[in-house]
């Protein structure tokens, strides 16, 4: 009799409709990489890999590999990609850190002890105690993609884009990471503060994130809880409420 297929362990890789991340696809489609997803019984991998140039000869060629998984792809999803998130409920999301639009306006402020807060125009100062009125910058995420797999409780791995400067998607992945929500992943190039996981290590480590996973939007009651990406922006910005 013959047995039946093992069911299916996604694991979604996401790069969002924005700015390409060809060197993220090249590294989820590296012998290292799937090999880790084999080691960890993953059966399919499946790339949402926007306008980049390097997926179809690199698919084209882990397909004649011995690595034992379903690699699929697609560009754009105009509908949004809450199906693949939750197909990957039993695996896991491998998503670009996003991108972050300023959003200028004048604002009171309280000033927080030991906080250098930035006006327009790149000038600081240490102004602690008092409120006061200045012209602040706040911050939106360009990308639906980690917000939709925290609330579905999807083992997550954020890959920040060196290539793209001024955007703190480090701050946003050791943050997040920090408070147990994320796994930081890195690539061959690292982070500026050595922190992260390689990306085939990030597999494993995505498996014990499972077992700890934390419930998303977090909790109000205390530092311990973290405040959320607006929190992680403010203290990035040196804000306070």
């Amino acid at each position: 009799m013959t047995a039946p297929p093992p069911p299916q362990k996604l694991c979604f890789l996401t790069v969002g409709a924005t700015a390409p991340f060809d060197a993220l696809i090249s590294a989820a489609l590296s012998a290292p990489f799937l090999a880790a997803l084999r080691a960890a019984a993953y059966t399919d991998l499946l790339l949402q890999h926007g306008a980049s140039q390097v997926f179809n000869p690199l698919a084209a060629a882990a397909a004649g590999k011995e690595h034992g998984l379903t690699v699929r792809g697609f560009a754009f999803n105009r509908e949004g990609l809450g199906r693949e998130m939750r197909a990957a409920r039993e695996g896991c999301v491998v998503s670009h850190a996003g991108a972050y639009v300023g959003l200028w306006s004048r604002a009171w402020r309280k000033i927080p002890a030991g906080r250098r807060i930035w006006e327009r125009g790149g000038k600081g100062g240490e102004l602690y105690g008092a409120e006061k009125l200045i012209t602040v910058c706040s911050w939106k995420v360009g990308s639906g993609s980690i917000l939709d797999a925290l609330r579905l409780a999807v083992p997550l791995v954020v890959v920040p884009n060196a290539a793209l400067l001024d955007n703190h998607q480090e701050e946003l992945a050791e943050e997040l990471a920090a408070q147990g929500y994320v796994v930081y992943g890195k690539l061959g190039y690292g982070s500026p503060s050595g922190r992260g996981r390689d990306l085939a290590a990030a597999v494993g480590e995505s498996e014990a994130l499972r077992k700890r996973q934390k419930a998303w939007p977090p909790g109000r009651g205390g530092e311990a809880e973290g405040r959320g990406l607006v929190g992680v922006m403010d203290d990035e910005m040196g804000f306070v409420d």
